[in-house]
């Protein structure tokens, strides 16, 4: 299922491949560890970013639209099997 926030969150993470392929090049240009760590962090932090996005407009679209008391329960069910990404 496409939400409106997917978009946003490809963007985010072409953004950290580029930006991956800039750490690789780094790597192989021999920088130092210090710049490679602080670089690897700001990627971590990036798709970080997009997987909690991803994770918050599913509860709130999915798991909060639930509608019916047995589909509220399998919404928990999902929240439950959907946080351990968190």
């Amino acid at each position: 299922m496409k939400h409106t926030s997917h978009p946003a969150i490809i963007a985010r993470l072409k953004r950290a491949q580029g930006h991956l392929a800039s750490v690789l090049a780094m790597f192989e240009d021999g920088r130092p560890c210090s710049d490679l760590a602080q670089q690897l962090h700001a990627v971590e932090n990036a798709i970080g970013n997009a997987k909690r996005e991803l994770i918050h407009d599913h509860i709130e679209h999915c798991i909060e639209d639930s509608g019916s008391e047995s589909a509220a329960t399998d919404a928990i069910k999902e929240l439950k099997l959907i946080t351990k990404y968190l």
